[in-house]
């Protein structure tokens, strides 16, 4: 197996831990603050998303599925549903409020769906090339793309886990 097609693997794994939850997930589960922590399975689940939209965008020279499919209008959370979650104050995160977990469901599988296709363009060559002289030492797409998606599989077994706690 190559270098792209492990990645494309890594890339599923996000929405396939989230297929184990859905099912699970109840209407007050949701948007509930386990412990008065300020991030709900909503926020976890819509963070994971948002940070694989921007991320794989950014490296794409692509427009966010966000506001390019008009994910950004269906979830109504205005100015704040343009962030990532980074950074968020503690009322920001207990803002992103979402009451249909088919909204999440449907997102996800949408960067998903537009991360493989975005994968299955890339050569080994391209995931070697330094695309964020901001860090030392300089990140190359393969590791962007590697980071972003080992958080985004982090944050939906820290789902798993609140709803495990029940």
């Amino acid at each position: 197996m190559d270098s792209v097609e492990l990645l494309k693997d890594l890339a599923r794994r996000p929405l396939q831990e989230g297929e184990l939850i859905w099912d699970r997930i109840g209407t007050g589960q949701l948007n509930a603050h386990p412990g008065g922590h300020p991030n709900s399975i909503a926020w976890l689940l819509w963070h994971s998303g948002r940070e694989i939209d921007a991320q794989v965008a950014q490296a794409a020279g692509r427009r966010e599925v966000w506001s390019a499919e008009g994910w950004d209008e269906r979830f109504g959370l205005e100015e704040l549903g343009h962030s990532h979650g980074f950074g968020q104050s503690q009322e920001e995160a207990r803002a992103v409020v979402v009451q249909d977990q088919e909204l999440l469901r449907g997102y996800l599988t949408a960067v998903t769906e537009e991360s493989l296709e975005y994968l299955g363009g890339l050569t080994a060559a391209d995931l070697d090339e330094v695309i964020d002289r901001d860090w030392d030492p300089p990140v190359t797409r393969g590791v962007r793309l590697i980071s972003v998606y080992a958080d985004a599989l982090q944050h939906v077994g820290q789902a798993a886990y609140v709803l495990g706690m029940d």
